[in-house]
């Protein structure tokens, strides 16, 4: 999500979480651990929480493989006005009218990835490269030293991006753990800790080369790869990656920023949580941009153009 909002997620995930949208679809986001919607994949999902790391569908990723990454497979490369659901709590709906899902890596197992493509979805797994996560079952593969000061979100801190030794590893392992789940993509979100008072001294060039990094590892394992916000770097970054995803560049007036993406018939999927439909969808279409309005809890709830 948006780390802008961290501080007014209660508040704000409270209201949204009580007021609806004309013409939105889906069901309303429902507490952790209960089905959003009728029918549900057999995922064993229950949101956000700390898995279950007996479980082959959360285990931890393992060490990269000693011969190497995965053989590399052709990458799909998503085109503008893909229509694309963002669902990273709750047990994934299918139901849901859109060619691409992007759902939580962890929570979701090949059993979720292959009842999508059944479906004729492609299936973008998120991540989270920037932070670390006290959640997640390989939260103990990160050194004290790479972590920093906290995001604002509950048992998450930065990393030390400018480590790529330590990292590369880390990420090669959960970029592993999405391709042979079946995933088509990745979704690695925080990829603009340069910006932000994360405890390390980083720079723009250090943004570019961690970024950098992340590409080329999906890419190795015939993943696409999506930016994730960092706006300013896209003149250096968007022949690097095959599409973005954005948060809230309506609400911020920073949508004309990822035109270089959708001029180069690459894929923009992007989310506004405040702004009613009305109020953004027709800059998305004079832009190219798959637009949708999500609540903030980011459940199977959506409303789109």
């Amino acid at each position: 999500m948006n780390r802008r909002l961290a501080a007014l997620l209660p508040p704000l995930c409270a209201l949204l979480l009580l007021t609806g949208c004309p013409g939105a679809t889906g069901p309303d986001p429902v507490p952790t651990g209960t089905a959003t919607a009728p029918g549900p994949l057999p995922t064993g999902s229950t949101g956000a929480v700390p898995p279950d790391t007996s479980s082959p569908d959360t285990a931890a990723p393992g060490p990269p493989r000693s011969g190497g990454p995965p053989p590399r497979r052709a990458r799909w490369r998503p085109e503008p006005g893909t229509t694309w659901q963002w669902q990273l709590q709750g047990r994934v709906d299918p139901t849901v009218d859109a060619e691409v899902f992007d759902i939580d890596g962890f929570e979701n197992g090949a059993d979720t990835v292959a009842a999508l493509h059944t479906r004729g979805r492609k299936v973008i797994c998120y991540l989270n490269a920037g932070a670390w996560e006290d959640f997640r079952p390989d939260r103990g593969a990160y050194p004290p030293a790479v972590l920093g000061r906290g995001n604002g979100w509950p048992g998450e801190r930065w990393v030390d991006i400018r480590r790529l030794d330590v990292l590369r590893p880390v990420l090669a392992a959960r970029l592993d753990m999405c391709a042979e789940k079946g995933f088509d993509a990745v979704e690695p979100d925080l990829l603009d800790g340069y910006r932000h008072d994360t405890g390390f001294p980083l720079t723009a060039a250090h943004q570019l080369a961690f970024n950098r990094m992340v590409a080329a590892l999906a890419h190795e394992r015939g993943l696409s790869a999506g930016l994730k916000n960092d706006l300013d770097q896209i003149p250096e970054l968007v022949d690097v990656f095959d599409f973005a995803v954005n948060e809230e560049c309506a609400e911020f007036g920073e949508c004309a920023k990822l035109a270089p993406f959708t001029e180069r018939g690459k894929a923009v999927l992007h989310a506004e949580y405040a702004l009613p439909t009305e109020e953004f969808c027709g800059l998305s279409r004079r832009l190219g941009l798959s637009s949708i309005r999500k609540r903030l809890a980011l459940g199977a709830w959506r409303s789109t153009c």
